[in-house]
């Protein structure tokens, strides 16, 4: 047997097969290291290859806005328009949500919890998120019902929403019924809705979500104090949706103390 057939030619993999290996890497690795390695690996982490899934929520906690936001625009211009799925936090600004539509008419998966996304730049945006089938839009605090009726009109094929919200105890916090009744209208596909921490005024808006989203399976009420639902009544109306909730984070604090006292 040929000595050289004991050996893999990893310069000669297609860009595709060595995205698929690159990813078990970090990104600190994949941006500074494999380009060293020899010409074929670095146009690979320099294409589109690479980039379908930009997953940087772990690395964006800890940065400041406008390096995150450089990182952004650098990795999402290597997409070259192919990316599918981006995951990230706290982005501070607007004008990279624009620059983000513009460069992915693939994106099927955008999770961007934390952000300063607001309701004008969603109207402007989610006519151009039309391949979106999940969404993560937690705790960003600058958008309401405006913006999650405009995704709903415009992102038809949305599957699952998280929407959930800060711990708060505060008496004055605004109720959110209007954003549960934005859900009902426009998001009759979802299957997975999680809506932690929403300060509802009570049931009848949960009520108008399963009633208004047959294809639901499971809902996260946890921490949706106000929300009073009968087991028996959502197994007879609803037995295909599972619901957390709302009383989890009370039922586990109750279960504690109970085990405090033995």
């Amino acid at each position: 047997m040929d000595e050289a057939s004991d050996y893999r030619c990893w310069d000669e993999l297609i860009p595709d097969a060595l995205a698929l290996i690159f990813r078990n890497l970090s990104l600190q690795e994949i941006l500074t290291v494999i380009p060293r390695v020899c010409k074929s690996w670095g146009r690979a982490v320099s294409g589109p290859y690479c980039w379908q899934e930009i997953d940087i929520e772990e690395w964006s906690k800890s940065r400041q806005p406008h390096h995150l936001d450089r990182m952004l625009r650098m990795l999402i211009t290597r997409s070259c328009g192919s990316l599918r799925k981006l995951s990230v936090t706290g982005i501070s600004n607007n004008s990279i949500f624009s620059f983000l539509v513009e460069h992915a008419g693939s994106l099927e998966n955008l999770q961007v919890p934390r952000s300063e996304i607001s309701d004008s730049i969603v109207e402007q945006i989610a006519g151009k998120l039309s391949t979106i089938t999940f969404l993560d839009v937690s705790y960003c605090n600058k958008i309401g019902a405006q913006a999650l009726e405009t995704i709903g009109k415009h992102c038809k094929l949305l599957l699952v929403l998280y929407r959930n919200m800060e711990l708060s105890s505060s008496a004055d916090q605004f109720p959110l019924d209007d954003e549960a009744r934005a859900i009902a209208a426009t998001m009759p596909k979802l299957k997975h809705l999680e809506i932690a921490y929403h300060r509802l005024s009570g049931k009848e808006s949960v009520l108008k979500i399963l009633s208004s989203c047959p294809e639901l399976e499971f809902v996260n009420l946890t921490g949706c104090w106000n929300v009073k639902l009968d087991s028996n009544f959502l197994k007879e109306k609803f037995p295909k949706v599972r619901v957390l909730g709302p009383h989890l984070l009370e039922d586990l604090l109750d279960a504690a103390e109970r085990f405090a006292s033995y």
